[in-house]
């Protein structure tokens, strides 16, 4: 089954109904907005979509609004505070990737002038290729967790099934 047709007859205020009605395959220019996707996509790995849909909001505000520089620069202290977080996922491993990730994502910003612009300057990239590419600057990325994100980002097809309105709208744009 689709996630479109798992979506499809669930309540407007289902949570799934609303991430799939107004995020899920939508373009994202904002790095932090970006890598906010990606702190998501990375917590997600080995628990349900639900969990994280469900703590979205705690993420946000728990790693500053998704601010790359901020976190960044994230201290002991900090990640302890992280760590006794009941609203977000308390996984040291998890945690540090997203630190080390931020690091990584000013560094393309220095290079490429945004994340966004490299994701783009990468868009021809197969799966493989971008998998390879994520793990080489990246940690805590796998195969499922790139795909999820390049698909949940509108990179990569796959979002949205043919039929799904939403798809209808987004390829009208």
């Amino acid at each position: 089954m689709s996630y479109c047709s798992y979506c499809e007859n669930l309540p407007e205020d289902n949570i799934h109904k609303i991430y799939h009605d107004n995020q899920y395959g939508f373009d994202i220019e904002c790095d932090n907005e970006l890598f906010g996707r990606l702190i998501l996509e990375i917590n997600q790995a080995g628990l349900s979509w639900n969990t994280i849909l469900n703590k979205q909001e705690n993420f946000r505000k728990a790693f500053d609004n998704f601010n790359i520089s901020i976190i960044s620069n994230y201290d002991t202290q900090k990640i302890n505070e992280l760590l006794n977080n009941p609203g977000i996922i308390r996984n040291r491993l998890k945690i540090n990737a997203v630190i080390y990730n931020a690091n990584q994502i000013i560094e393309i910003q220095k290079e490429f002038g945004t994340f966004k612009k490299w994701i783009l300057l990468n868009n021809n990239n197969s799966l493989p290729e971008w998998v390879k590419l994520f793990k080489k600057n990246f940690k805590f990325v796998g195969g499922e967790i790139v795909n999820e994100f390049l698909m949940s980002i509108g990179q990569l097809p796959g979002a949205h099934i043919d039929s799904c309105k939403i798809y209808k709208t987004l390829q009208a744009n």
